[in-house]
């Protein structure tokens, strides 16, 4: 983009005038929801005094025992409900992370700088706990300095961790991204794929002690003119082995950067958006055993703008799921600033996109959003089907909700309660998970704005944001979700240039501990501290070559008449990777649950009666 005419209007007051139509538009649909809540209210008031009229116009009404209270809430009741507190505590420097984030700013604002860097929670080594990898970005190429690498610190198992020297992974020469891990040559120990601004690299796991570099010999370099971020392992095509599916973002290089010369009044040359930027085609990887073999072009997943043929995708994360039960696992892809991809898989690796038609592609308002982070689940007892989109400042996380076995979906960002509390954040890492044990998944966004003055030229927005988390009442409130307090969530709610998050229990007590990736400072690695005596089981399955983590594979608890469902997919987030063991909270039940798994090749495992507050290995059967 060019300089702005001074005549013209400037940025902030462009900025400021989109943000009061978005905010009028939210403020619209809040009040028509409003409206059709009082409306309900009424004519159950009505309903209710037309019930009692006949109940007391009966001639000799039946003496009855008194009634028992009811159990359901009445909505002020609702209204009133409190999450309750959930502290986490900062213990980065005491865990042993030394790592600090950098992206390599030097001044010339190049937009890359502002997205980060992911991080994964794995078990490199087979020892049963959750070792740790950060990605850095490091110095740009043609400037003195380090180039990224990936840093892989060792658990102890107490949630203490060690870096790991001459791992292989350290000054990889590159500006890296993003991160991926699964073992993809079912020798039982979990690769790496690392993504980036230019070629990306495919490290090995020799024996669980060192990583190799295996990205031509793989076929996995790509361009090294793209700009890759999220990426992710699945079986596209039923064969049994890992394919991979890798996001490409905008077309980008420090040339195009310079011509475009975003700026904002007060500022000067800034971090400006995607749209001045054309989109790409992000790649589609078989896995032929030995190698991988590039079938993006003919499998259905580059799509194109109709009116100029141009590449339309600028992809920031990706989902890989069973959105419709037919046994294909399909691709859910988060854009930034232009529509959402759903790719349904046709079978044997051929894909559709369907996103417009699905409901998926724009929010609530029909607009495309600056989507960032994504994370997707199965709500218990409802059945439903959930994906959440971290977005923009000024955009309400998008809530889109569909039945499962149907591809149709609605955005109910602001009928769930994520919508108004999240509307200012700028989100990106975002994953569900279950805080406390309960049995009934919350959601977690972690924010930071992109424009390190932003507060020069939006006075409302900061650099620093606080994370957010959103409690799943269960039908103890208004709304599906109530956001904690921040005062009630410890370390997690400190201002943060927020970026990667991901989970794991990486001290062995049950509940699940997180992880922020920041902008050119240090991650926060947050122990959960939640109070509860709450029961949980976690799991683990153990699949056969070449998908010896079962990846794709589902899990249903069964305890009394709650059910919950997860799927193994340890990509979530933005850039990142949870942990594989899967775990349910389970409340107050202590009694013993049942388990039904079903394997990524159709096979089911039915287990009874497994005592509850212990880490299960469930092995493929023989």
């Amino acid at each position: 983009m060019s300089k702005i005419d001074p005549n013209s209007p400037s940025d902030a007051e462009l900025a400021n005038a989109l943000i009061d139509e978005e905010q009028q538009a939210d403020d619209q649909i809040i009040g028509r929801a409003f409206k059709l809540s009082i409306t309900v209210a009424i004519a159950l008031a009505v309903l209710a005094g037309v019930v009692w009229l006949v109940a007391n116009q009966a001639p000799e009404p039946e003496v009855v025992e008194e009634a028992a209270a009811p159990t359901v809430q009445t909505l002020a009741e609702a209204d009133e409900f409190e999450p309750p507190a959930i502290r986490f505590t900062d213990i980065t420097e005491a865990a042993g992370i030394d790592f600090t984030h950098s992206n390599g700013a030097y001044g010339e604002r190049l937009l890359p700088e502002t997205m980060g860097g992911g991080v994964a929670f794995f078990d490199y080594d087979n020892d049963g706990d959750q070792d740790l990898l950060l990605i850095d970005s490091g110095q740009w190429p043609w400037r003195d300095g380090d180039q990224g690498e990936a840093v892989l610190y060792q658990n102890d198992g107490s949630g203490q961790f060690q870096r790991v020297e001459n791992s292989g992974l350290s000054n990889l020469d590159m500006y890296a991204t993003g991160v991926a891990v699964a073992d993809i040559d079912g020798d039982g120990f979990r690769d790496v794929f690392i993504s980036a601004v230019g070629e990306n690299r495919m490290l090995r796991n020799i024996d669980g002690s060192h990583f190799e570099d295996i990205t031509e010999a793989m076929g996995l370099a790509g361009s090294d003119q793209a700009w890759s971020t999220s990426s992710i392992f699945f079986d596209a095509d039923n064969d049994g082995d890992l394919d991979l599916f890798v996001c490409n973002y905008v077309e980008w290089s420090p040339e195009i950067d310079r011509a475009v010369d975003f700026r904002l009044t007060g500022i000067g040359r800034a971090y400006g958006p995607p749209t001045d930027y054309a989109g790409t085609f992000s790649y589609l990887f078989r896995n032929d055993g030995d190698r991988f073999t590039d079938v993006s072009a003919e499998s259905g997943v580059q799509v194109s703008n109709p009116a100029t043929g141009l590449p339309a995708g600028k992809s920031l994360a990706v989902l890989a799921l069973d959105v419709d039960s037919d046994g294909w696992t399909d691709l859910v892809v988060a854009n930034d600033t232009v529509r959402n991809f759903f790719f349904r898989n046709l079978g044997d690796g051929q894909f559709e996109e369907v996103g417009m038609a699905s409901g998926l592609a724009f929010d609530n308002t029909g607009n495309a959003t600056g989507a960032m982070g994504m994370d997707a689940a199965t709500f218990d007892q409802s059945n439903e089907l959930a994906i959440a989109v971290g977005n923009f400042a000024n955009e309400m996380t998008s809530f889109y909700v569909s039945p499962r076995q149907r591809t149709m979906f609605s955005d109910r960002a602001v009928v769930s309660g994520i919508g108004p509390g999240s509307r200012q954040a700028l989100s990106f890492g975002l994953f569900f998970f279950d805080v406390d044990l309960d049995g009934h998944l919350d959601l977690l966004q972690t924010n930071g704005h992109v424009e390190d003055e932003i507060n020069v030229v939006q006075p409302s927005q900061n650099y620093q944001q606080p994370t957010q988390l959103f409690y799943n009442c269960a039908g103890r409130c208004a709304r599906q979700f109530a956001q904690v307090p921040l005062q009630a969530t410890g370390d997690l709610a400190r201002p943060v240039v927020g970026r990667g998050a991901s989970y794991a229990d990486i001290d062995g007590d049950g509940d699940l501990d997180v992880l922020i990736t920041q902008v050119n400072r240090r991650p926060l690695l947050l122990r959960n501290e939640q109070q509860s005596t709450h029961h949980w089981l976690r799991v683990e399955v153990e699949g056969t070559a070449p998908n010896r983590d079962a990846i794709g594979a589902t899990v249903v608890l069964q305890a009394g008449e709650h059910k919950q469902v997860r799927t193994i997919a340890p990509t979530r987030s933005y850039q990142s990777q949870v942990e594989l063991p899967i775990t349910f909270g389970l409340g107050p039940r202590g009694e013993a649950v049942n388990l039904t798994i079903t394997w990524p090749d159709g096979r089911s495992t039915q287990l009874t009666d497994i005592e509850v507050d212990q880490q299960l290995r469930v092995p493929y059967p023989n």
